[in-house]
């Protein structure tokens, strides 16, 4: 898949291995790096719904974004970027024809 970022500095954090290690350790960054490298390994969002992470639609006043689970509360946000966006015959989002994601955030969205 194609994956942008929000902004400048979301994209160079999550692309400074130094970076993401000195603001969240290097557990997590470990497994944000691993879970950016798997979205942009995988054909469609399809595909991330058979990898660790539990990647899972948001709802209420995040709808219309994604998260993957990195360590607990932690979620890695992004919403899909295709143009325009895939939606099947029952108003949903068609995961199979997703094929472009920005990240949007990292943390915890419960709070």
């Amino acid at each position: 898949m194609e994956v942008t970022f929000a902004n400048n500095r979301l994209h160079k954090l999550c692309n400074s291995a130094s970076k993401l290690r000195g603001r969240y350790g290097p557990t997590m960054a470990a497994i944000i790096q691993r879970r950016l490298a798997d979205l942009e390994a995988a054909g469609s969002l399809e595909e991330m719904r058979l990898l660790p992470g539990n990647c899972h639609e948001l709802t209420a006043n995040l709808r219309g974004h994604l998260a993957i689970d990195l360590k607990q509360p932690d979620r890695l946000v992004f919403k899909p970027s295709n143009d325009p966006l895939p939606i099947d015959a029952d108003g949903r989002l068609d995961w199979s024809k997703v094929t472009k994601v920005s990240i949007v955030g990292i943390g915890d969205y419960h709070n």
